[in-house]
């Protein structure tokens, strides 16, 4: 796995390859969006109904972990492109 390192470090001195990092950025972009706004939602319904806690939590992870496939997604087409 170390051997491709060398090739990897001779690639990146030329001109960047924005068709790759664009959709990097912007996957990475809507995921932070997404946290926030599942993390903002999740503290404000528990502000409001403190029982159901439980519940909320775990649809705030289920929301979290759905935004954040976003961001794996752009880093898979970042890899293949």
């Amino acid at each position: 796995m170390l051997d491709i390192l060398p090739m990897l470090a001779a690639d990146a001195g030329g001109i960047p390859n924005f068709a790759a990092t664009l959709p990097l950025a912007f996957a990475g972009l809507g995921a932070g969006v997404g946290v926030g706004l599942v993390g903002g939602k999740a503290a404000e319904a528990v502000g409001r109904n403190p029982s159901a806690f439980g519940s909320i939590m775990v649809m705030a992870i289920i929301g979290m972990a759905l935004a954040e496939a976003i961001a794996i997604y752009g880093l898979i087409i970042a890899f293949i492109k």
